[in-house]
């Protein structure tokens, strides 16, 4: 996850959540936004 950009990360917790995939990894995605603290970002589009 470290090698992602943020803009890569955000890109992915969408994507995703589209496909429904794991929700292990949609919370691995999770964690990572919130350890950058990028939450705002995926709060804004919802």
């Amino acid at each position: 996850m470290n090698k992602l950009s943020d803009d890569l990360l955000i890109e992915s917790y969408f994507k995703a959540r589209k496909l429904n995939l794991s929700v292990d990894f949609i919370r691995l995605i999770e964690t990572e936004i919130h350890r950058r603290s990028l939450t705002h970002k995926i709060n804004a589009i919802f």
